[in-house]
């Protein structure tokens, strides 16, 4: 089995509601096995700024899945929630993102692991420190350094 961080973020609708039966979707998921949730926090959008604050957190889990897998399992619970993929970085009902798989680095279509820009985001590096601040994300470093270089 292999250990994946998996980014939560909603900023539409019942976000706190919205992410908890994300998680509880993704518990239930066959080859699935949730370790650890970080608690929810209120952060600002990035990049489109002009739309709501968001929910973000992380989650900690055990899958049998490939990487590709649970990419596949993470959008399907996101369409299951309603997400719509219209505006890039723009509002959304639910956002699941794979941010750490393991050891691996993947560079492939429709998949970059770990995720290409969580090393900039303070919103997906807080919760994984709160999870496992001596993680080691392939090819970047420790959480707690990379969260340290952003101050």
């Amino acid at each position: 089995m292999t250990v994946a961080y998996v980014g939560l973020g909603a900023n539409l609708g019942a976000r706190e509601e919205t992410l908890r039966r994300a998680l509880e979707l993704l518990a239930a998921a066959d080859g699935v096995s949730l370790l650890a949730v970080s608690q929810l926090r209120e952060t600002e959008p990035v990049g489109v700024v002009d739309q709501p604050p968001f929910l973000n957190g992380a989650a900690a889990l055990k899958t049998t899945h490939t990487a590709r897998e649970l990419l596949d399992l993470l959008l399907t619970i996101e369409a299951s929630l309603g997400r719509v993929r219209e505006e890039r970085w723009g509002p959304r009902t639910v956002d699941l993102d794979l941010l750490v798989y393991g050891d691996e680095i993947v560079d492939a279509p429709g998949l970059r692991v770990p995720h290409p820009h969580l090393h900039e985001r303070r919103f997906a590096l807080e919760p994984l420190a709160e999870l496992a601040p001596e993680l080691d994300v392939p090819g970047r470093g420790r959480v707690s350094a990379l969260l340290t270089a952003l101050d």
